[in-house]
């Protein structure tokens, strides 16, 4: 596990875990999340890649190393940041789960092993971190809006509709989408905010040379992509959403994307 040394916080203070993290909206919500006075955990496979060791340098953001398909890992990550940490009031899931060799294979070619393993990366990862989340944040006390935490799914235009030569990972999506909605009915009820949100367009981040771009899209131009610290934008409003008007899904997309 790698962390930081960090310095001493307020227990008041509201709590976040990122769950698979990495230069765009992870890096983006931790940077947010972090001046906006929270205390910020990240997880990834890799949490020594160099753009969460800089998030751990300029906003104090603790690194654990994780894998999130695994229930014993994702069990002791949880007991990890509770104790080092707190017990965090919002939990991000945010990993696409596509691996690779499954990109544009039509239902014929597709290995049957790589569609368990996309599965198992993104949805069979979305289980495991939302129940870690939500055994730990059904024990917080009710804040000022009426909530005890908030788990919050970032998904794809595949929870929505499922393209050609795609299938193992419009699977994968809308099996999380179903896993939000179940889970939304049975936790709401008992403080805990849920939110399931695809993002319909690729995403463009922030490069070294200052631009946005993505690696197959190409660089930004006039907003045509998704912007990561606009979605961080969003997920902090969605976490301080009050709970009567708590929104369960909420759906991403620049405004020239066609739908």
């Amino acid at each position: 596990m790698a962390k930081s040394e960090g310095k001493a916080f307020s227990s008041a203070q509201d709590i976040a875990l990122i769950v698979g993290a990495g230069p765009g909206i992870s890096s983006s919500c931790a940077r947010l999340f972090a001046e906006s006075g929270m205390r910020v955990a990240v997880a990834a496979r890799d949490p020594d890649k160099p753009v969460l060791e800089a998030l751990e340098r300029t906003h104090g953001v603790r690194r654990y190393a994780c894998d999130a398909s695994e229930p014993a890992a994702v069990k002791r990550l949880f007991e990890d940041v509770v104790l080092e940490v707190g017990t965090p009031r919002l939990v991000i899931h945010n990993i696409d789960g596509r691996v690779p060799g499954i990109f544009r294979k039509s239902i014929v070619e597709a290995d049957p092993l790589l569609a368990l393993e996309t599965l198992r990366a993104a949805a069979f990862s979305a289980f495991l971190v939302s129940q870690q989340a939500a055994r730990f944040m059904l024990e917080n006390e009710l804040d000022s809006k009426g909530g005890k935490g908030t788990i919050i799914f970032t998904n794809a235009s595949a929870a929505l509709k499922g393209f050609p030569s795609s299938g193992a990972f419009a699977m994968a999506c809308h099996a999380k989408s179903g896993l939000a909605q179940s889970i939304a009915r049975e936790l709401m009820p008992q403080g805990i905010h849920v939110a399931n949100v695809p993002i319909d367009a690729v995403i463009g981040w922030t490069q070294e040379d200052g631009t946005r771009a993505h690696r197959r899209a190409g660089t930004t131009v006039d907003d045509n992509m998704v912007d990561p610290d606009s979605v961080a934008e969003t997920y902090l409003h969605l976490h301080r959403q009050h709970r009567s008007t708590w929104a369960f899904e909420v759906v991403l997309r620049p405004w020239v994307e066609k739908w």
